[in-house]
C-alpha cells in the first residue's frame, strides 16, 4: 500500500475537537448507552443499571420482632402499672420471641424482656403496651414496587443488599463497553524481550488497556503491529469488528512511518487530525466500519492525557454515566512557566501545604517524560491564549492525588540527591500517611523556595569559597527573614562520571578543553555547577572553550544517563550515580549535603517522623551506605540554627 504523505488535517481548538467528535459520533447513532445484560446482583458491584429496578417484595415480608422478649395483644396489657402489676398466661396471652422471629398470628406487640417478671403461671407486667411496640412491620424499610435503584445507577455494596433483600437475585447493567488496544511501530518490543539498540518496550498499550479498565470497559490488548499500512488496515478491520471502542497508540503523527490517519480515512471518516494541545497535538478521532477509532501519540504523557480527554469521556457514554468531575484545588505557582501561544498545556506539578498557602512545584513538561506523571499530584491548563504564567500567580489544580494526601506531604526544594529517593520510601514505609516531595532546582533555588515560604525544607551543598564553610552564608544572605535548622544528611564524593574503562582518559578539569571531550552541566544555581564553576576558575579554563557547557541536566542521575547513553562523554556528580548505571568515577572532592529546614516546621509531627528516619532508622543508614561514595557519621546532626 503506498500513499502520498499527508501533513495534520488541522490544528483544532481542544473544545471544537470534543464538539466536532460528539456531533459526528450522534449523527452515526453511536456512542450512546450500551444495551443491558442479565448478571447475578452478587456480581454487580461497580456495574451501571440499564434500568429500574423495582422491589418484587417487602422487607421484611411478615411482621417480626424487633427485640428479645414475648410478643402479646396490645389489648390484654391494658391497666398495667408499678401498683397493680398483671399477669399474662404463657402460651394463651404471652408467647416467647427472639428478635426477627416472626409475630405469632394475631399478637400485635413485644414486650422487651428486660420488662418482664416470670411467675408460675406465666409472665407479669409492669406496664401496657402500645399498638405494634418494638415490631418491624411488613415493609418498614422496603415496599413491593417501591423503586430500590433507578437506570444509570452505579452499583454500590449497599444496592446489592438492597436488591437481595426486595427479591431480586439478578439485575440487568450496561454491558461493559469493549475497547481493543492497539501498539504500533517497528521499534516496539514486548516487554521481558531482549533489548538491542533502538528497541522500545511497549508499556503504553499496558497503562491504556489498565485506564479503560478503571473506567468500567473491558480492554485487550492486541498484538504489535509494524509500521506498515497493509498490516495496520487488517489489525482496525479486525479490531473494529469486534469491539465498541478502538484505540490506536502511536503513528497518528504526520511522519513517514505514520500510517493511522490514511488508513483510517480508507475505512471511514478522519473528523480531527491534530488538536491545539500540549502534549498530545497528533491525535485523531475517527469514525471506520461504524465504530469509534481514537488514534492517540506515542508519548507516553501524550497518551495518557489524550486518552483521559477523548477516550474517557466516551467509555462512560456507553455505560450511561457522566465523567466525575475533577477534585480541584487553588495553588500558588512556585515559579514562572513559559507556554506557547495557541495550545493549551497541561502542566504537572506537585503539590504542598507551606505557611498556610498550597504551592504547586512544576515537574519535567517533556511528552517523554512518563515520571512525570507518577510523581505529578495535579494538573494545571495554561490556557492557549496564553504565553505562560508568572511566579506567584493562583492557578487551578486538577488533582491526581487525595486532597488528604497532599496535606501530609513534605515539600522539599532544593539540590538533587539519590538519597532523597530513598528518604522518600523509607517515609513511606514508617508513615504510610506521610509524603516527602522533592523537586530538583538546584540548591540555590531551594533556598529562595525556602525564603518565598514555597518549601518545607531544602537540599544544599553550597560551598563558600572564602571560608570553605557549606551552605551557611548562603543562607545567611538570601534566607533572609526567617530562621533554618541546618541537619546534615550525608557527607558524599563528587567527581567525575566516565563510561566504563574510561575510554577517553579523562584525569581532571584539564581534559574538559579536549577537541575530543563531550561534557555535561548542571543547571545554574546547583550546588555542583558551582564546585564545576569554582574548578575552572582555579584552572584558568574560560566555560567557553568546554564543549557541552551549556548541556544541562537537572539531576545527578541525569548526568549519569547522559554519559551512559553517549551523549556526553562526562560530567560531574555523586558517586552513587555512577555506581547506579555501572559506570566509572574519578574523586574531585567531598562535600556536605545538608537539609536546610524552616524552623517554623522543625517541630512539627510530618518534620520530626522525617527526622527520626534519619536519625533512627539503622536500615536507612545502611542502604545510603551501600549505594556508594556516602559518609553517614553526621547524619542528622543538627549544624546550627541561622
Amino acid at each position: 500500500m503506498s500513499f502520498k504523505q499527508k501533513k495534520f488535517l488541522s490544528n483544532t481548538p481542544l473544545a471544537d475537537a470534543i464538539r466536532i467528535y460528539d456531533e459526528a459520533l450522534k449523527a452515526a447513532g453511536i456512542g450512546g448507552p450500551l444495551d443491558g445484560e442479565r448478571i447475578s446482583v452478587g456480581e454487580a458491584l461497580g456495574r451501571v443499571t440499564s434500568e429500574a429496578v423495582i422491589a418484587k417484595i417487602s422487607s421484611p415480608f411478615y411482621h417480626s420482632a424487633a427485640m428479645d422478649g414475648y410478643a402479646v395483644r396490645f389489648l390484654d396489657t391494658f391497666g398495667a402499672s408499678e401498683t397493680r402489676p398483671k399477669r399474662l398466661s404463657v402460651p394463651g396471652q404471652a408467647v416467647a420471641v427472639d428478635t426477627g422471629d416472626p409475630m405469632p398470628d394475631g399478637f400485635d406487640a413485644v414486650i422487651m424482656i428486660e420488662d418482664v417478671e416470670n411467675t408460675a403461671e406465666g409472665i407479669e407486667i409492669l406496664k401496657a403496651a402500645t399498638p405494634w411496640q418494638h415490631v418491624r412491620l411488613v415493609g418498614e424499610d422496603i415496599v413491593a414496587t417501591e423503586l430500590i435503584i433507578p437506570e444509570n445507577h452505579v452499583i454500590r455494596p449497599v444496592d446489592q443488599a438492597a436488591m437481595i433483600a426486595s427479591g431480586h437475585q439478578e439485575v440487568t447493567v450496561r454491558k461493559r463497553p469493549k475497547v481493543a488496544v492497539i501498539p504500533t511501530g517497528t521499534e516496539l518490543v514486548e516487554p521481558g524481550s531482549d533489548l538491542r539498540k533502538g528497541d522500545i518496550i511497549d508499556f503504553n498499550s499496558t497503562m491504556l488497556a489498565a485506564m479503560a479498565e478503571e473506567d468500567g470497559a473491558t480492554a485487550s490488548r492486541k498484538a504489535i503491529v509494524k509500521d506498515d499500512a497493509a498490516l495496520l488496515r487488517k489489525a482496525i478491520e479486525d479490531a473494529v469488528a469486534e469491539n465498541d471502542v478502538v484505540v490506536i497508540n502511536a503513528g497518528s503523527s504526520a511522519g513517514r512511518e505514520d500510517f493511522t490517519s490514511h488508513v483510517l480515512s480508507e475505512l471511514g471518516t478522519v473528523l480531527v487530525h491534530g488538536v491545539a494541545i500540549k502534549p498530545g497535538k497528533p491525535v485523531i478521532l475517527a469514525i471506520a466500519r461504524g465504530k469509534p477509532v481514537i488514534g492517540i501519540p506515542g508519548y507516553p504523557v501524550s497518551a495518557a492525557l489524550t486518552f483521559n480527554l477523548f477516550v474517557k469521556p466516551l467509555l462512560y457514554r456507553l455505560q450511561g454515566r457522566s465523567v466525575p468531575a475533577a477534585d480541584t484545588l487553588t495553588a500558588r505557582l512556585s515559579r514562572q512557566v513559559a507556554s506557547t501561544l495557541g495550545a493549551e498545556e497541561f502542566l504537572r506539578v506537585k503539590l504542598g501545604s507551606v505557611s498556610g498557602n498550597l504551592i504547586a512545584t512544576p515537574v519535567t513538561r517533556g511528552a517523554g517524560a512518563l515520571m512525570s506523571l507518577v510523581r505529578a499530584d495535579g494538573i494545571v491548563r495554561i490556557p492557549a491564549a496564553s504565553e505562560g504564567i508568572a511566579a506567584g500567580s493562583e492557578v487551578p489544580v486538577e488533582l491526581l492525588r487525595r486532597r488528604d494526601a497532599i496535606a501530609h506531604t513534605i515539600v522539599c526544594i532544593g539540590s538533587h540527591d539519590n538519597a532523597l529517593d530513598v528518604l522518600a520510601n523509607y517515609l513511606k514505609k514508617a508513615h504510610p500517611e506521610l509524603s516527602l516531595s522533592s523537586a530538583h532546582v538546584g540548591s540555590l533555588g531551594g533556598l529562595l523556595a525556602l525564603k518565598r515560604g514555597e518549601a518545607h525544607l531544602a537540599g544544599t551543598h553550597l560551598l563558600d569559597e572564602g571560608s570553605g564553610e557549606y551552605n551557611v552564608s548562603y543562607i545567611k544572605r538570601h534566607v533572609t527573614g526567617k530562621k533554618v535548622v541546618l541537619v546534615n544528611l550525608v557527607h558524599r564524593t563528587q567527581g567525575f562520571i566516565v563510561p566504563r574503562g574510561n575510554p577517553k582518559n579523562i584525569r581532571g578539569f584539564d581534559d574538559l578543553i579536549r577537541e575530543d571531550v563531550v561534557f555535561v552541566n548542571r543547571q545554574a544555581g546547583a550546588g555542583t555547577r558551582l564546585l564545576t564553576d569554582l574548578h575552572l576558575k582555579r584552572s584558568g579554563i574560560d566555560p567557553k572553550r568546554v564543549k557541552g557547557y551549556d548541556h544541562e541536566e537537572y539531576t545527578h542521575m541525569a548526568v549519569a544517563a547522559a554519559v551512559s547513553s553517549g551523549a556526553a562523554d562526562t560530567g560531574l556528580g555523586v558517586l552513587s550515580a555512577a555506581q547506579a548505571l555501572q559506570l566509572d568515577f574519578i574523586p574531585v572532592a567531598q562535600e556536605r549535603y545538608d537539609l536546610a529546614i524552616l524552623q517554623e516546621y522543625y517541630d512539627t509531627p510530618m518534620l520530626q517522623a522525617l527526622l527520626a528516619v534519619i536519625r533512627d532508622d539503622r536500615s536507612f543508614r545502611e542502604r545510603i551506605v551501600s549505594l556508594g561514595g556516602y559518609d553517614v557519621s553526621e547524619m542528622g546532626k543538627v549544624l546550627g540554627i541561622y
